[in-house]
């Protein structure tokens, strides 16, 4: 969670964009929970960067060091990034959150308090009876957008049940570009399908955050640096930087062959000059 508060976080998210083919324009779906803030914001704020328009749905529950103080839950953060400019949009809907999607584990109180900040928010609550009934509320959301086959990816942050359901290893599925084979080998019989499952069998592209120790060393950046590297350095920029001593070597050899060229053809030219006869000509 340390790792996505580092602004180059949101680089990062650029570089898996792109790696899928994402262009400006492009709808995706994105799934959200509570637990990373960190992570919300860089993958917002990337799709800003990108310019595409993401369709969002959010688990407000979260877990330990996330979104859980009750007066500034990630409901909230959104709604001051919305305000300031920094995101392109906000969530569509949102549910409890927790064990089943519906807060099993929490308090009575905390999911009282969950509730009625969705309800602050104006925002659609998820919430049915059965884990795998959220999931369908969710798929149906995503539809009446657009078909699923027709969004051009998903992006999951966190480990959200209703976004992995329970039909798979979830320490098996790899961080970052998710395909539709890694959902496959790692499937389980007799679970409950998730949604980001259920996209990546329509074969629509899936970024996968969570697991946030291997995505870096996937990507080449620090894990919980203290203190953060300075935004715009490290492995995931490029800058373009001449080499000097190269270059003048270069400059030398060029100039010496443009010389020598110069001097052979003047040499060659005098000396047709002087062996010429004009009255051979005749």
């Amino acid at each position: 969670k340390l790792t996505t508060l580092d602004p180059n976080f949101s680089a990062a998210m650029v570089d898996l964009m792109h790696e899928i083919d994402l262009n400006k324009g492009d709808t995706v779906a994105v799934l959200l929970t509570g637990s990373m803030p960190g992570a919300n914001i860089a993958v917002l704020t990337a799709c800003k960067a990108l310019e595409l328009i993401p369709i969002t749905i959010t688990s407000v529950g979260a877990s330990q060091w996330g979104a859980n103080h009750e007066d500034f839950t990630w409901l909230d953060m959104e709604a001051i990034l919305s305000q300031n400019a920094l995101i392109p949009a906000r969530s569509v809907a949102a549910s409890i959150g927790g064990r089943n999607d519906m807060g099993r584990l929490l308090s009575l109180a905390g999911r009282k308090i969950i509730q009625a900040n969705i309800e602050a928010h104006s925002l659609p609550l998820i919430r049915k009876t059965r884990l795998a009934e959220n999931i369908k509320e969710r798929m149906n959301l995503f539809k009446s957008y657009q078909e699923i086959e027709a969004f051009d990816a998903l992006i999951n942050v966190g480990g959200g049940v209703a976004s992995l359901g329970t039909s798979f290893n979830l320490k098996l599925l790899p961080p970052g570009v998710v395909k539709r084979s890694n959902v496959v080998d790692v499937t389980r019989p007799g679970g409950i399908e998730g949604v980001l499952a259920k996209f990546a069998k329509e074969n629509v592209p899936v970024l996968h955050i969570l697991n946030i120790k291997s995505l870096t060393e996937q990507l080449g950046i620090p894990f919980a640096p203290i203190p953060h590297p300075k935004i715009g350095t490290g492995s995931l920029y490029a800058e373009v930087r001449y080499n000097l001593p190269v270059a003048a070597i270069c400059l030398l050899l060029v100039g010496g062959s443009v010389f020598a060229v110069g001097y052979q053809s003047k040499r060659k030219i005098k000396e047709h000059l002087t062996q010429h006869e004009p009255d051979s000509l005749l």
